[in-house]
């Protein structure tokens, strides 16, 4: 039979049972329970540095607290719904394990400052372990790069046939967005690196603590300055959703285009094996269901970004209960960012293969190098603009005919404008379309492999 609980002497009865169980938190936040202790053999530690706590009581509550630690890791200790909380549930196993002395504990402290800093240890070494992750994935994009350096694909923009790029090129691309979201987890790092830890239920304390000394223990690079700010401040959450969020767009664009490369209609890949599916009805057919899991998923984090946005809108100074909901939809976030990064990076290592023959045909059968015939005629003097006019009357002439530019004849070429030569076959060649484009970022080869060349000093910087 549950003990019935009351708060303290202010209470008179326990709460009711469905509102118990709506109230509590510990079926999420056991998550937190590692951190938990870990904060809390840091508090310990102050106390006992302080004088607030013998030394002695300080050494039995921190071996008090690697026993919860070690009875939690082997399945021996696993609070229920009772326990309301990960921090009540930790105390009171402390309690029965020291005795009286872990009473002593939460001198000093609140859950307000005590959930704080636990959710950032929690959020800092996932925070690393994504930036891990998206090494990883940066890795496979560079390793297949540089094998398809001079492999050309159709460039789109508009989803119509635009220019052709090196495919390397195309995967750079996302070797760059991938970057950008390692650079901005470190800044939100940053912000989840400052210690709450101290501040109380929102106006500090009247003990004598050291919160820089905790702060150093637990690795924190600073303390809140504001104590008010310090149990309320919510912003490095929503900011590693945010980050979280755009990391997913990145990912849901290439899932978006393995989609439709992986198409009976483009034919630019192969899916493996490994990674499709069938259709429980349709035996001829293989589905890319990783990427379109990941495009799904996505719109999960968005989720969670905005109800973080909407629960902190409306909250006074300092801590609400409404706080309680940030955890989900971190943990969730985290969980699932961590997933989609590991699916994608073996989808694109092992779980698909590009049709270099179809590729190659692709780029030939369109009239992508258009602008390069208008180039043509403005590196010989004629106007851009009139270059551009001329071409595209020539475009539309070329359809009507069933032609491409590459069909028409030196003499018609010359009758749409004398500056045109034997030359203007080379120059509109794909490979030459895409060779052409030497510009600094641009898909030429030679920038392309100055790019795999900073691509890999980059995944040096750790």
């Amino acid at each position: 039979m549950t003990e019935k609980q009351t708060w303290s002497q202010r209470f008179e009865s326990a709460l009711h049972p469905a509102i118990a169980r709506f109230n509590a938190s510990i079926s999420f936040d056991i998550e937190l329970i590692e951190y938990d202790i870990t904060g809390s053999q840091a508090h310990a530690k102050m106390l006992a540095h302080t004088g607030i706590i013998s030394h002695e009581e300080g050494e039995a509550l921190f071996n008090g607290l690697e026993q919860v630690r070690q009875e939690y890791r082997q399945g021996q200790f696993q609070p229920g719904v009772d326990a309301e909380d990960v921090h009540f549930a930790v105390e009171k196993r402390l309690t029965e394990i020291v005795g009286d002395v872990g009473k002593k504990l939460h001198t000093a402290r609140s859950r307000n400052d005590q959930v704080g800093t636990d959710t950032r240890l929690y959020l800092r070494d996932q925070i690393q372990q994504i930036r891990q992750q998206l090494r990883n994935w940066q890795t496979v994009l560079v390793d297949i790069a540089e094998k398809n350096v001079e492999t050309l694909i159709p460039g789109y923009t508009h989803l119509q046939r635009a220019q052709p790029v090196s495919l390397a090129h195309h995967l750079l691309a996302y070797f760059q967005m991938a970057q950008r979201d390692w650079e901005r987890l470190e800044d939100v790092y940053s912000r989840v690196n400052i210690s709450p830890l101290g501040c109380g239920a929102l106006a500090g304390t009247t003990f004598p603590i050291d919160r820089h000394y905790t702060a150093n223990l637990l690795h924190f690079d600073n303390v809140y300055a504001n104590s008010l700010d310090g149990v309320s401040d919510r912003d490095f959450a929503i900011e590693f959703l945010c980050a979280a969020s755009i990391i997913m767009v990145h990912l849901s664009r290439l899932s978006e285009e393995i989609i439709l490369w992986a198409s009976e209609e483009f034919r630019f890949i192969t899916l493996k094996d490994s990674c499709a599916t069938g259709s429980s009805i349709m035996p001829q057919k293989k589905n890319p269901d990783v990427p379109e899991l990941v495009r799904g998923k996505t719109g999960r984090v968005f989720g969670h970004l905005q109800a973080m946005l909407v629960i902190m809108k409306g909250l006074p100074l300092a801590y609400n209960k409404d706080l309680q909901e940030d955890k989900e939809g971190i943990f969730d976030s985290v969980n699932t960012v961590k997933a989609c990064l590991e699916a994608m990076t073996i989808l694109l290592q092992e779980g698909l293969e590009f049709r270099h023959q179809r590729l190659a045909t692709a780029v030939t059968e369109d009239f992508a190098n258009a602008t390069d015939v208008a180039d043509y005629l403005a590196a010989r003097g004629v106007p851009f603009r009139e270059a551009y006019n001329i071409v595209g009357k020539v475009v539309k002439t070329s359809i009507i005919a069933g032609k491409l530019l590459k069909d028409l004849q030196l003499e018609e070429w010359q009758q749409i404008h004398p500056a045109f030569a034997a030359d203007i076959y080379e120059a509109i060649t794909p490979r030459q379309v895409v060779a052409a484009r030497n510009s600094y970022g641009g898909t030429g080869f030679l920038q392309v492999r100055q790019a795999l060349v900073n691509a890999r000093t980059q995944l040096s910087v750790k």
